[in-house]
């Protein structure tokens, strides 16, 4: 089975909304809404594969960021290990680079996106800080 480390960044804007970005319909996943990141390569760490994906994929660099959890997902396929990042400073404007769309979200409206299985818990633990609860 295929085993893959990748680097997830929770964006929060000024406003306290996130980023997300949909995956195209040809990917793992595709058509669901996501987290902005990738896969870590050989050498790499994770946040060094934040920051390199977030350039790559929509367009912003990652100045602050915190490791917020990790969560490990076993797809039928695939294993994922998820290592999540909150960017609370970045600059640049997002926008989509691989021609996938991005949008600005309040916490709160997560729940009416559709997201992969292994983004359940990382949804949950936002929508839990952001009623008041911990992380």
């Amino acid at each position: 089975m295929q085993r893959l480390r990748v680097a997830v960044g929770v964006v929060l804007d000024g406003d306290g909304r996130v980023l997300i970005a949909r995956r195209a319909d040809h990917r793992h996943q595709g058509g669901l809404w996501e987290f902005p990141g990738g896969k870590v390569e050989a050498g790499e760490t994770a946040r060094d594969a934040l920051v390199r994906e977030l350039r790559e994929e929509v367009g912003i660099d990652a100045l602050a960021t915190d490791a917020l959890l990790e969560v490990q997902f076993d797809y039928p396929d695939r294993c994922v290990t998820l290592e999540v990042f909150r960017v609370h400073h970045f600059s640049g404007e997002a926008e989509g680079r691989e021609g996938q769309p991005v949008r600005w979200v309040a916490v709160s409206s997560l729940g009416e996106y559709e997201f992969p299985e292994a983004n359940g818990v990382i949804v949950e633990v936002l929508i839990a800080d952001s009623l008041g609860g911990t992380s």
